[in-house]
């Protein structure tokens, strides 16, 4: 028996579909229930327009056939025999220590006797006007019995000219610094002393420029291991090997 007093209750969701005899739509929110988006409909992709779908693509260039090979490369012509004005000049100036005198790629060159170096600077400097001397530097021929080449390579301002003076050295041979004619020796001759070991005897601070004092050997001599580092140096005053 129920109290006709007491406000009858709406019927529950499945009673209603029940009653109805229809089953319930799907709801059309995108959203899952607890705020994340469905996986069970996918947005569908944006389909491209018919006019750039009818525009079809740009063929690629077509590949350029191999060309021929590059030529070889012709050697460098090698030193002729130079007779010219200058040459003649220093030939009747210093009969006899003008040994050779070559045109190597438009470069001058003159080999003279090592013992002549300073005498042939000075004049090259004061009557030829040679006034800078650009570099000086040596090269190593262990095998041959004038063991180094001493180059000096010499510019003048005053008649935008190069010269080579080119000087052969045996081992232990000492040759004359050019310090006193042009001031640049100075660093130069110390570093081909320190290199090669080449003493010029009047330098006015003749020691080593790169390596320590007491180094042994001279690195830029080709009978010189550079794998074999001066290991008691080494060892001495860092305390390690040298790793070599």
């Amino acid at each position: 028996m129920t109290n006709d007093s007491e406000e009858k209750q709406p019927p529950r969701p499945a009673e209603a579909e029940k009653s109805a005899g229809t089953p319930a739509a799907p709801s059309a929110s995108p959203f899952a229930p607890g705020g994340t988006p469905s996986s069970e409909a996918p947005a569908k992709p944006v389909a491209p327009s018919a006019a750039a779908a009818a525009i079809p693509p740009k063929p690629g260039a077509p590949a350029k056939p191999p060309g021929p090979p590059p030529p070889p490369k012709e050697a460098p012509p090698k030193p002729a025999p130079l007779d010219n004005d200058l040459v003649r000049r220093y030939k009747t100036r210093f009969s006899g220590a003008i040994q050779e005198a070559l045109l190597d790629r438009r470069q001058a060159i003159l080999v003279i006797a090592a013992d002549r170096l300073l005498e042939i600077a000075r004049y090259s400097r004061d009557e030829e006007d040679f006034n800078l001397l650009v570099d000086l530097t040596a090269v190593d021929w262990p095998k041959r019995e004038k063991r180094f080449d001493l180059v000096l390579n010499l510019y003048s301002f005053p008649k935008n000219e190069r010269l080579r003076i080119k000087a052969l050295v045996a081992e232990n041979e000492p040759v004359p610094s050019v310090e006193s004619v042009w001031p640049t020796a100075n660093w130069l001759e110390r570093e081909a002393f320190d290199m090669f070991g080449i003493v010029f005897e009047g330098h006015s601070n003749l020691k080593r420029l790169l390596l320590p004092e007491e180094w042994q050997g001279y690195p830029l001599r080709k009978d010189y291991d550079i794998l074999q580092q001066d290991e008691a140096w080494v060892r001495e005053n860092l305390g390690i090997d040298s790793g070599q």
